[in-house]
């Protein structure tokens, strides 16, 4: 089986003695090919790895501002097959990895082997299913192992005596959620974050990468003191509710400020 590509890009960066730098967009918010120019600029500007959110009615881990990207992006009549579609195309021009954000009813209703089969053969890397408890996570794993796909795990500061089950276990990278709550820029945090990470760091046998309420170049540089990489959504889909189909030049700006920030 090759290498996943997002451990490659992961051990590459630790070689090279830098933080990654990992983006959300959502996938479909003003148009797929808004999509697709906005992920190829993230690659051409320093992401590291690229999350693609799949627009979902309910969003449950979602604030407003990816809330109201998700109902623009199905009124604009996104759909996952569309989706696959920009993979494909993506996978033209960039072997940047690429994991879907998204819900585990999606997965259900499209069916779980058909939907890792596609993400095999479109090219996507893994998934992270915010709603899936790491108990169940057994729902999807057998698939997503069959079919050369991470399973991202999540860790909250409440997930606590979970920690180390979780963080053991982790495949790909461990996604660390900085703070209780839903996704969003947030001006201050409230989690005392050394000791979070001195327990994740502990037990955790891949990379580990905060994200919630990044909302920029310095809170990026602050927080990846922490850990291995930084993972910045909101900040980046409310240029697409700003600029509209301007927006991937701006999201280009926003991820070089961005990589520079964590480089410096």
């Amino acid at each position: 089986m090759t290498k996943n590509k997002i451990d490659a890009r992961l051990e590459q960066c630790k070689a090279e003695g830098r933080k990654a730098l990992i983006t959300f967009i959502t996938a479909g918010d003003g148009g797929y090919d808004c999509t697709e120019k906005a992920v190829l600029e993230m690659a051409k500007n320093g992401a590291d790895l690229i999350e693609l959110g799949v627009p979902f009615s309910d969003p449950i881990a979602e604030g407003p501002v990816i809330q109201c990207a998700s109902e623009r992006s199905l009124r604009n009549g996104t759909t996952l097959v569309g989706i696959f579609d920009l993979v494909r195309r993506l996978r033209k021009e960039t072997d940047v990895p690429l994991l879907l954000m998204m819900y585990l009813n999606t997965i259900f209703c499209f069916g779980t082997d058909r939907f890792f089969a596609l993400c095999e053969e479109c090219g996507i890397d893994g998934v992270i299913v915010p709603d899936i408890p790491f108990e169940e996570k057994d729902e999807i794993q057998g698939s997503a192992d069959a079919h050369n796909v991470h399973n991202i795990s999540l860790v909250t500061p409440a997930s606590e005596d979970r920690i180390q089950m979780i963080a053991s276990e982790a495949t790909g990278f461990l996604y660390c959620v900085s703070s209780n709550g839903v996704t969003g820029v947030r001006s201050q945090f409230q989690t005392d974050f050394a000791p979070f990470f001195e327990k994740i760091h502990k037990y955790a046998k891949v990379p580990c990468a905060v994200g919630f309420g990044i909302s920029g170049p310095e809170a990026a540089r602050e927080m990846s003191q922490y850990c291995d990489g930084v993972i910045v959504g909101s900040a980046v889909v409310r240029l697409v509710e700003q600029y509209g189909s301007d927006a991937p030049k701006e999201i280009g700006a926003f991820t070089k400020s961005l990589r520079d920030a964590l480089d410096a």
